[in-house]
């Protein structure tokens, strides 16, 4: 018996023989495709009963050509039957995919729930958070002072440079915008005004905590979600030693504690680039900047300023920390729980803030 695939017609009959399988019919699919397709309509019969092999791509072959529908005639063994039938069972087309809208519900649903679960978790963070505080109180020995000393580095020290660049830039735009503006209204004494309360009140601490979001609680959601993924979480609670003590509680106390700190350096290096731009836009001299700006801005709108940051700094370590404590071991859980810990942080962040200008918005106001 032949071992390639063939076909031929005799008296009436369509015969095939040999091993009609992919690897086989590759080398002369477009000869056996064409022979297919000169089998004329009205031979009616097929014998199968030669083939030595079938497999399903000789079987969806062998049904496109017979249209979609079984031979009047039909020799073949019970077992290439089956492959066959099974190939007949496939719908002919693919379903359309389902309609967006349909399943709103379903998603709003959800997200919702994926929403409270995470609430729930940072509220079962922040009470743990609580009970190391007051463990850490009643035995001061064991506060990780090296760990919270290596996170103020890592989270403040170290992003010194490019909070002060990025403030700087924001600064002098803000500034050549601004003068832009003053200067057709005769106003150019008020960019100290505009300068001073928009960027010690609401630009510095929040332009601070989206990088700080971006940087450092990225950071510490991939550190604690590789320490779930290499399991050296579970070798610590093996080993008898707190995770949230030894872990958790200094990333978020750190972060904390050097928050306010970058508000105050990015702030600062905002408004000298604020003043540089002034003095060449409006020549405005720094002295008089610097003369003008304590009584352009009370000095309520620093502390309003310092305020968000430590508050912007803890929320964003407790939901970096929450997220990466949620890693499942494996890459793919590490990627996605870090990409949701960024996007919550700098959205929490900015719900924070519209809580604090509707709660302070009659502080700190200059008096004219």
């Amino acid at each position: 018996m032949s071992d390639i695939p063939r076909l031929r017609v005799e008296s009436g009959t369509v015969v095939l023989s040999g091993p009609w399988t992919l690897a086989e019919m590759l080398p002369m699919l477009d000869l056996l495709r064409s022979g297919l397709e000169a089998v004329p309509a009205s031979v009616r019969h097929w014998d199968l009963s030669a083939v030595s092999r079938l497999d399903s791509a000789a079987a969806v072959l062998l049904w496109r050509s017979w249209q979609g529908a079984w031979p009047a005639s039909l020799a073949i063994g019970p077992l290439h039957r089956q492959v066959i039938a099974r190939v007949a069972e496939l719908p002919q087309e693919m379903p359309p995919p389902p309609v967006a809208f349909v399943h709103l519900p379903e998603f709003l649903g959800r997200q919702v729930l994926k929403a409270l679960a995470n609430l729930r978790g940072l509220i079962t963070l922040f009470g743990q958070l609580l009970l190391d505080c007051a463990y850490l109180a009643r035995y001061p020995g064991q506060i990780p002072w090296r760990e919270f000393s290596a996170n103020v580095y890592k989270a403040g020290a170290l992003a010194l440079p490019v909070t002060a660049l990025v403030g700087f830039l924001i600064g002098v735009t803000i500034s050549y915008l601004s003068a832009l503006q003053l200067k057709t209204f005769g106003a150019d004494v008020f960019i100290v005004n505009i300068l001073g309360i928009s960027i010690i009140r609401e630009l510095g601490p929040v332009l601070v905590a989206v990088l700080v979001a971006g940087r450092s609680g990225s950071a510490m959601t991939a550190q604690i979600g590789v320490m779930r993924v290499t399991e050296e979480i579970d070798a610590l609670s093996t080993m008898g030693i707190s995770r949230s003590i030894r872990v958790v509680l200094p990333k978020i106390f750190g972060l904390t504690v050097a928050m306010p700190l970058l508000v105050l350096w990015t702030s600062s290096v905002a408004l000298l680039g604020g003043m540089l731009a002034a003095l060449l836009q409006l020549d405005l001299s720094l002295v008089y900047f610097l003369e003008n700006l304590p009584r352009a801005v009370p000095v309520a709108n620093l502390l309003i300023g310092l305020g968000k940051g430590v508050v912007f700094g803890f929320v964003i370590a407790v939901v970096a920390c929450h997220f990466g404590l949620h890693v499942r071991p494996n890459t793919e859980s590490l990627s996605a729980n870090t990409t949701s810990a960024v996007v919550t942080a700098i959205t929490t962040v900015i719900l924070v803030d519209a809580v604090f200008a509707i709660f302070t918005r009659h502080v700190g106001v200059p008096q004219l």
